[in-house]
Formats: structure tokens, C-alpha cells, sequence
């Protein structure tokens, strides 16, 4: 007989399933590989952007060189606006699928860093920016995919990969950025005049373009992943799961010819098919691989075949529910945001200090002026503490926190913390003699910064796709949602860069930050609309 009390007494949430019990690992890996090469080559520009830009125009004012960083950063998501959905579209269709758009989108940013790498001017660079936007697939084609290797059950941990690849690149882009730039400055003994490398003058191309070897090792990344993609990754997309995959027929070659190499050398040998029989080798299982052969490995189980009776696509017109709108209304608050911060970040980072006259017209709390003058070494490790403080967040509290309060209200709470670390950060500017309150300052915002977009960005992206009506438009509404992200994240720094080059002239860095912090503290106000499901 069941006890009455404990029926009525309310259950506890399921618990989150443990990251060993997670099918597809390697896939899940190379998925992530995907986003940490996109974000790898922003993270890593924004640590010498401000300085890359003033030795385009020395005589350039850090209030030019504001607007103009959001200029660059906001033009490559500004291509995306206009790109992503049509790549969402491309996504979709049968003749591509997930795996090809991820390559080309990869291939065409690893190009676009090679432009920047060798530009002269700041129109250059924006043009090289903008068409590595425009080619860039991989923010909704990653998320698809990562939505289709893997089943529901266990979003809540696989869609933490796309903030983890975002705190990974930058742990590691912005000191790669800070410690490659301008080689002939930083590194005079290996590569300025009479050196190692350099000869009687220098090496001569790190002399013209002093900020060209971050640029080069950023593009080397992207098509080192994008040869991963074509090696490793699975197709997802129903439709295209039964096409023969050649780069996966190449892996299984390449695997094959390895094995027998390693074989040979220590003296062993493959048995062949008589040997094994007379051994007693037991049979295969079907989900297993054959290793004798360089074939295409087979499909996984649960993906064998594509189902029987394939279901309706929705007009692009019905995919545009109240609930889509909603949650596209809440993500563009918050990349606006976000885009903002990241831009604002790095220049008030690198901005000068304040100056003796600008010291004597301190009235606070609003009306003082100056930045932090660090080096781009130091901003890159400065960057780089979002990074870390983003690991340690997703590891240990998001899986909880969103199982105890629901993946809704946890992604709203997050939402209302954004405002906190842009009305604080200013005022670092009047710690700036005191290292340790500096510092402290620092870890102190981007704690705040980066514990909120911990449980935002995975949050909405799980939103997004739980809206979608129908999973024969998974690859559009992600494809929609890279666009809006696209378009905030145009806006946002721009408009950032606009608001601190006005504050600089009036004599309040902390304008920018202020208005920023109200934009953020606005985009709360649509995530109580959104709902969790179609």
C-alpha cells in the first residue's frame, strides 16, 4: 500500500545526466573544435585590435579609435545579418548539410584573417572583416549539429559546449594575440635588426605589418579545423547521413595505413580472415567498426536510417511563432550587450590614462575620464580571465543550477545580473596606481560578466531550439537565431564605441558603461514572454 504523504510529497528534479554518460564524445569534441576556432580568432584580435588600428593613423585620438573598434568587430557580424539565415537555408537542404557549410564557413574565416593580417588601412581591414562575416557558418551550423548528435535528454550538458569553446578561446586567443604582436618590438633579439631571424634590418614583413603573425596563426587554426570537420565529423542531417563521406573514407585510410606501419615496426601483424576464424574470434557487433578495411565506418544505431515517412517542412512563415519571437527578442538584448561589452572591454583596457588636467576635473560619481594604459600583453591576459572564470562557472554550477530551477528562470536570473559588472567597471579607472584593487577590480567584473553569460548564452540557445516547430526547420531556426545574434552583435558594439568616444570628449569614461548597463537591465523585461517548448 503507497503511503498517501509520500505520493503527495513533490519529487525532486532528475537529476542532470553525468558528462561519462554522454553518447559521441569524439563528435561532441569536434563540434566544439568548430566554435573554438571562430571565437579563438576574435579573442585573439581584441587584444591588440586598439593598437593594430593606431598604427594604421598614430595621430589617431582614442575616441576615434573607439568608434573605429566597434566599426571592426561590428562589420563581421553585420555580413552575418544578411548570411545567416540563407546558411541556415543551405544548412537544411540535402546537397550540403551541416558538415559542408561548417567547412566552407571555416576555410572562408581562416581567408578573411589572412586579409586583415596584410592590410594597410582600416577600410582594408573592415573589408576583409565583412567578407569573413558574409562566409562565416558556423555559429548556427554548429548549433544544429550539436542539437542532432545527440538526444534531448542530454542538452543540458552537450549545450554547454558553446560557451566552454567560447571561455577556452579565450584563455588562450588573447595571450596568443598579445604575445605574437608586433614581433620586432617585443622580440628585438630574435627578429628586429641584426638578429637571429631578422638579418641587417629586421624581418621585413613583421616590420610592415607588425600585427600580421597573430592574423597568420589565427587562419592556420581555422583551416587546420576545417581539415578536421572534413576527417572527423558525421553528417547529422537526416537526409544526407546515407551519402558516401570521402573525408571519412580518408580518416579510416589514413587510420588503416597507420596501424600497419605501427604493426610492422614492432613486429606484429594484422591475422588474416582464415586465422581468425580458426582462432575463434568472436563476431563483430553490428555498432562496431570494422579496422581491416578503409571503409566509410558505419552509421550509429540510433541513426541508421532516415525515417519512412519524412515529415512536412513549415512555410518560413509558420516557423515564426510567438514563442520564436519572443526568444529572438531576448537574445538580441542580450549580444547587444554582450557585443558591446566586448568591444568597450579592450579599448578601456588599452585606453591612456588621464591625464593632470583631466585629473584636477574629477567630480563624482559620474564625471571623471581616463582608461587603463595596459600593453597588449597585459590585455590579453586581462582578456583571458574570462576564460578562466567561464570554465570554472560551467563545470561546477550551471548543470545544477538549471536542474534545481529549470532551464527558464535560471536563464532569466542570469539575464538580471549583466548590469552589475558594466555600471562597475569605470571605475577601475580610479584604481589604477593600486595594482591589487586593479586586479581585484578586474576578476571582479569579469566574474560578475562571465558567471551571467555562463547561464545565459547556453540557456537561450536551448530556448531557441526547444521554439522550433518542427525538426525539418532545426537548421533555419538556428540559422534565424545566428542572424539576430548577428545584427545585436553589429549594433551593440558600434553603438558602444559611439557612447564611449562621446564620453571621452565630455570627460566620463563611464558613460558608455552606464548606458550599457541599462540596455542589459531592459533585456530582462522579454524573457518573461518566452517559454521553454514550441
Amino acid at each position: 500500500m503507497v503511503d498517501p504523504e509520500r505520493a503527495a510529497a513533490p519529487q525532486r528534479p532528475p537529476r542532470p545526466p553525468s558528462w561519462s554518460s554522454i553518447p559521441h564524445k569524439a563528435q561532441l569534441a569536434i563540434i566544439c573544435s568548430v566554435r573554438i576556432a571562430d571565437f579563438f580568432q576574435q579573442a585573439s584580435l581584441q587584444a591588440y585590435m586598439y593598437y593594430q588600428l593606431k598604427s594604421f593613423s598614430p595621430s589617431s585620438s582614442d575616441a576615434d579609435i573607439s568608434f573605429q573598434s566597434g566599426v571592426l568587430l561590428g562589420v563581421f557580424t553585420a555580413a552575418q545579418i544578411f548570411t545567416g539565415i540563407i546558411w541556415g537555408r543551405v544548412a537544411d537542404s540535402p546537397g550540403w548539410g551541416r558538415k559542408r557549410v561548417l567547412m566552407v564557413g571555416l576555410v572562408g574565416q581562416g581567408i578573411s584573417c589572412l586579409g586583415v593580417a596584410f592590410s594597410g588601412s582600416f577600410t582594408t581591414a573592415v573589408v576583409w572583416r565583412g567578407l569573413g562575416g558574409a562566409v562565416n557558418a558556423t555559429v548556427g551550423g554548429a548549433r544544429t549539429a550539436l542539437s542532432e548528435a545527440t538526444e534531448k535528454r542530454y542538452h543540458s550538458r552537450t549545450f554547454l559546449i558553446l560557451p566552454l569553446a567560447w571561455n577556452v578561446a579565450n584563455i588562450f586567443g588573447p595571450m596568443v594575440g598579445g604575445v605574437l604582436s608586433d614581433p620586432v618590438l617585443n622580440y628585438p633579439g630574435l627578429f628586429g635588426a641584426g638578429s637571429v631571424f631578422g638579418g641587417a634590418d629586421g624581418v621585413g614583413w613583421m616590420t610592415s605589418w607588425p600585427y600580421a603573425a597573430p592574423n597568420i596563426f589565427s587562419a592556420l587554426v581555422c583551416f587546420a579545423d576545417a581539415a578536421l570537420i572534413f576527417l572527423g565529423l558525421r553528417e547529422t542531417l537526416v537526409s544526407r547521413k546515407m551519402v558516401r563521406d570521402r573525408g571519412l573514407e580518408m580518416a579510416e585510410s589514413l587510420r588503416y595505413h597507420l596501424r600497419r606501419m605501427f604493426f610492422k615496426r614492432w613486429g606484429y601483424r594484422q591475422l588474416d580472415q582464415q586465422e581468425e576464424m580458426q582462432l575463434g574470434t568472436p563476431d563483430v557487433d553490428d555498432g562496431e567498426e570494422a579496422t581491416s578495411t578503409p571503409l566509410t565506418p558505419l552509421p550509429l544505431k540510433e541513426m541508421d536510417a532516415p525515417p519512412s515517412v519524412p515529415m512536412p517542412k513549415p512555410s518560413f512563415y509558420d516557423t515564426l511563432t510567438k514563442n520564436v519571437l519572443c526568444v529572438l527578442l531576448t537574445v538580441a538584448f542580450m549580444d547587444f550587450q554582450m557585443g558591446g561589452f566586448t568591444s568597450l572591454w579592450s579599448v578601456f583596457l588599452s585606453s591612456s590614462l588621464r591625464t593632470k588636467e583631466e585629473n584636477q576635473n574629477i567630480s563624482l560619481p559620474f564625471h571623471f575620464a581616463g582608461g587603463i594604459g595596459m600593453s597588449p600583453s597585459t590585455v590579453g591576459v586581462a582578456m583571458s580571465t574570462l576564460g578562466f572564470v567561464g570554465i570554472i562557472f560551467q563545470l561546477t554550477l550551471y548543470p545544477r543550477v538549471n536542474a534545481r530551477f529549470g532551464l527558464l528562470k535560471s536563464t532569466m536570473w542570469s539575464l538580471a545580473v549583466f548590469p552589475l559588472p558594466y555600471a562597475i567597471a569605470p571605475y577601475l579607472s580610479l584604481v589604477v596606481h593600486e595594482q591589487v584593487l586593479l586586479w581585484l577590480g578586474v576578476f571582479l567584473v569579469a566574474g560578475l560578466q562571465v558567471g551571467a553569460r555562463t547561464f545565459a548564452v547556453p540557456g537561450l540557445v536551448l530556448l531557441t531550439n526547444n521554439a522550433s516547430p518542427s525538426p525539418a526547420v532545426l537548421g533555419t531556426i538556428h540559422g534565424l537565431g545566428a542572424a539576430t545574434s548577428s545584427a545585436a552583435r553589429t549594433i551593440g558594439p558600434i553603438v558602444a564605441g559611439h557612447w564611449y568616444s562621446q564620453g571621452l570628449e565630455g570627460g566620463s569614461v563611464g558613460k558608455a558603461w552606464w548606458l550599457l548597463s541599462m540596455v542589459a537591465l531592459a533585456g530582462v523585461v522579454p524573457s518573461y514572454w518566452a517559454r521553454d517548448g514550441r
